[in-house]
């Protein structure tokens, strides 16, 4: 049945390119089918980040599961940049929190380890403190540049035979004995098994199947903060948000006199409609920002905004993605996504139980992982209050 399957993955986005190489592993036939250009999406629009300073226990197996693929790519001359990732508490109750994160970051076998805020000042000078009660450090973290993570899966998905059609959208379908044809705007693609990985379109593919999928696209802004004197040290990724708490700033060395900073909101703002939203930032997101680093990074050398980008956020109502089918009575159409603000790092995951479900009828490979199905339980609207 893998040999002589076929599957069509509709979305070239981080997502969409893993499951199709996790299925051409497998011995699937695939074939991308992308509206755009490989990462031109959500993906291409990420800050990249890859970290695994996590308290939820789910979280950190996934990311377990997804390091593995990383350092797998890293092998083969894909570049990732393990700048560490150090994340902020501001309360006791969050400091046990990290220690707890400590310890289960250690059974899964990462490095991590819990500063107190002078050790945090030790290692970025420029960091202040205040209001701090610590944070915790991977040194192994760091961040990966999206587009060029789509491209070498893609280069990947290539030399196992899968074919890769760009600028080509989706325009209708239909059920077959068996499977489905998808009509494009190259020609029609017979298929036994579809991957919606539309990022924040996987909605809008969804219904074209006559299918409601709860995938929110949330907009949110990154800008690059220009740097007249270049550092002396790489500046790690910093997140000051723990479980919902904390303002969601973060920001990371981009090069020696640039860093890129963004902030991880926790609450639910207005949806976006992916084919028409504001790409560029707001004067008054960047005065926000501004306010935010003037308080963490007081003293950085000539310090200010430059070009700044807003992307889509594809959010689910548990801030977990979905990966398998959204009906059990059509186990042939595979939702991959939904992975949100960390939709890069877990993108290996997703395309791991996406191909299973799709080759096997259940994740066979890497267990816990069924609990990313999108049953009716997970696959409800994201409402307007606040969410960890």
């Amino acid at each position: 049945m893998t040999a002589k399957l076929h599957a069509a993955v509709i979305g070239g986005g981080a997502a969409g390119m893993a499951t199709a190489l996790e299925l051409a592993r497998q011995g699937a036939r695939v074939t991308v089918i992308e509206a755009d250009a490989l990462g031109s999406g959500s993906s291409g629009r990420s800050v990249g980040v890859v970290g695994t300073q996590m308290t939820d226990p789910f979280q950190l197996l996934m990311r377990r599961y997804g390091q593995a693929r990383f350092r797998e790519w890293e092998g083969q001359g894909f570049r990732f940049n393990h700048i560490g990732y150090l994340r902020l508490a501001r309360s006791a109750a969050q400091m046990r929190a990290l220690e707890r994160s400590q310890q289960m970051q250690e059974e899964a076998g990462f490095r991590a380890r819990v500063l107190t805020p002078d050790e945090m000042v030790r290692l970025i000078p420029h960091l202040s403190a205040e209001g701090l009660a610590g944070g915790i450090f991977g040194p192994d973290d760091g961040f990966l540049d999206p587009y060029e993570l789509c491209t070498f899966l893609g280069a990947r998905l290539r030399e196992l035979g899968g074919e890769i059609r760009q600028f080509c959208k989706v325009t209708g379908l239909a059920r077959r004995s068996g499977g489905y044809r998808l009509e494009t705007a190259k020609g029609a693609v017979d298929c036994d098994v579809v991957v919606n990985a539309a990022g924040a379109w996987a909605p809008k593919v969804a219904a074209m199947f006559g299918q409601q999928l709860h995938i929110f696209p949330e907009r949110h802004e990154a800008m690059a903060i220009l740097l007249d004197q270049p550092l002396d040290y790489t500046m790690p990724m910093v997140m000051d948000l723990i479980d919902g708490e904390g303002t969601g700033l973060n920001f990371r060395h981009e090069k020696p006199d640039e860093l890129i900073s963004e902030i991880h909101k926790v609450s639910t703002g207005a949806p976006s409609d992916p084919d028409d939203y504001n790409d560029q930032c707001m004067d008054e997101s960047r005065e926000y920002l501004a306010e935010l680093l003037l308080e963490r990074l007081p003293d950085l050398p000539g310090a200010r905004l430059g070009r700044g980008w807003a992307g889509l956020y594809p959010i689910t109502a548990d801030r977990r993605p979905f990966a398998g089918p959204v009906d059990p009575a059509e186990p042939g159409l595979i939702t991959a996504g939904g992975g949100g603000g960390y939709g890069i790092q877990l993108a290996p995951v997703i395309g791991i139980a996406a191909a299973d479900w799709a080759l096997h009828g259940a994740v066979v490979s890497a267990p816990g992982l069924e609990a990313l199905r999108p049953s009716p339980d997970r696959n409800r609207p994201v409402g307007q209050e606040e969410r960890p």
